[in-house]
This record gives C-alpha cells, sequence and structure tokens, in this order.
C-alpha cells in the first residue's frame, strides 16, 4: 500500500512537467507502474525498457528513409 501511494505521489508530481497530463493523471499512472514493476520484475522491466527503445529506434529510422516527405538530402546523402 504504501509503494502505492508513493507511486501516486511521484506521478503526480511527474504530471505538472508533462504537457496533456494532469494530476490525477499522473497519479494513476504512477500508481499502475507499481503495479506493473511487481508483476514484471527485474527481467520484465529490462525486457520492457529494450522493447520500447527499440522501438524508438525503429520510428526514428523510419521517418529518415530517402522515400519520406522529411528527408532531407544534403552534401552527404546521394
Amino acid at each position: 500500500m504504501l509503494g502505492k501511494i508513493i507511486g501516486g505521489i511521484i506521478g503526480a508530481r511527474a504530471a505538472r512537467g508533462t504537457r496533456g497530463v494532469d494530476e490525477p493523471g499522473g497519479a494513476i499512472m504512477g500508481v499502475a507502474a507499481v503495479a506493473l514493476a511487481r508483476r514484471f520484475g527485474l527481467p520484465g522491466m529490462i525486457a520492457a525498457a529494450a522493447g520500447g527503445y527499440a522501438l524508438k529506434r525503429y520510428n526514428e529510422r523510419r521517418r529518415v528513409t530517402p522515400g519520406n516527405a522529411s528527408y532531407k538530402r544534403g552534401p552527404g546523402n546521394l
């Protein structure tokens, strides 16, 4: 119970600096993060972090492909 309270407080404070999330929403996300951390355990949290990083890298590479409109051709990109 104490972990959920602390997670809610930390989530509410983190939501103050996040655009699009209010304090109650941040508190709910903080409580959910504590519950997920308990269920996943350390190997699950490492796997989730690695998967999130891989997804971020995949999305970044997809945005800068030559066929994409956001691709900018420079002197080194022939």
